[in-house]
């Protein structure tokens, strides 16, 4: 086969797989290996600005139908989690209480594995949940421009951390597992169209004006650090990343993003 034609297919194969990951979307599953995996993590940051994009949509038309700012922002919020099968949030509960359980790697990941959710998780939903409906209410209350950027620049930031967990440097917690197929599969060019989307979204923020465009800005830069710190303490504590791992990177790095927008939306 062509090395070209090798590339584009595992390229839309990527995006199947991103797709059925990441969104609660049906699709037929392509062929599945380690070169589509890094692709699939690539089309992160797209799919996180189409699904952010959409709950913003969400709480501007809820605004505009006469709801409370805050409460369509809730209605956008929830959404989020439809669309991607409330697994990211159930991931960042989990890694909630696996953290939260001072264990040992193998205990703490015991722990991840697990149905039910302990008192970690259920206040650490509440508190992420809470933080993303009062910005993105904040932005809704400031015009719908900001409501529909500022939410898919936060999609799009949180995906981007799932992206960069799976490169060559953080290896997997478990030998089976999602964690376990992506880890270490995003190589260069992958890393390139993944950070594409965030120009993209970022560049759509200038036409909002320069301040909304710098804060744009530090939102990104605040939402990458706090998932490259969250990574990073859970590559020392459970010795490498899961699927638990990427959803909670996707949720506390978009959220970050999103509250720091929320403090630029008076700008607007």
């Amino acid at each position: 086969m062509n090395p070209a034609v090798g590339r584009l297919a595992d390229v839309v194969d990527g995006a199947r797989m991103a797709a059925g990951t990441f969104t609660a979307v049906p699709v037929r599953a392509g062929r599945l290996d380690g070169s589509v995996a890094g692709w699939a993590m690539a089309w992160a940051p797209w799919l996180g600005a189409l699904v952010g994009l959409a709950c913003g949509g969400t709480a501007v038309s809820g605004a505009w139908l006469g709801l409370d700012p805050t409460l369509a922002a809730l209605l956008g919020v929830g959404l989020g989690a439809l669309a991607t099968r409330g697994l990211h949030l159930d991931g960042l509960a989990d890694v909630a209480d696996g953290l939260g359980s001072g264990r040992r790697p193998e205990g703490a990941l015991e722990v991840m594995r697990r149905s039910d959710i302990g008192p970690f998780g259920v206040v650490t939903l509440l508190v992420a949940v809470g933080s993303q409906a009062l910005a993105l209410g904040a932005l809704v209350a400031s015009s719908p421009a900001a409501a529909l950027t500022g939410a898919a620049l936060a999609g799009a930031v949180g995906r981007a951390a799932v992206t960069g967990a799976c490169l060559p440097a953080f290896p997997s917690a478990r030998e089976e597992g999602l964690g376990a197929f992506v880890a270490g599969s995003v190589r260069l060019p992958g890393l390139a169209m993944a950070g594409c989307a965030l120009l993209l979204v970022w560049g759509l923020g200038w036409f909002l004006g320069l301040p909304w465009g710098l804060g744009s800005a530090v939102a990104v830069v605040a939402g990458l650090s706090v998932g490259a710190t969250l990574l990073r303490h859970c590559v020392r504590r459970l010795g490498g990343i899961t699927g638990d791992v990427l959803g909670a990177l996707a949720e506390s790095a978009g959220t970050a993003a999103l509250v720091v927008l929320s403090a630029f939306a008076v700008w607007v």
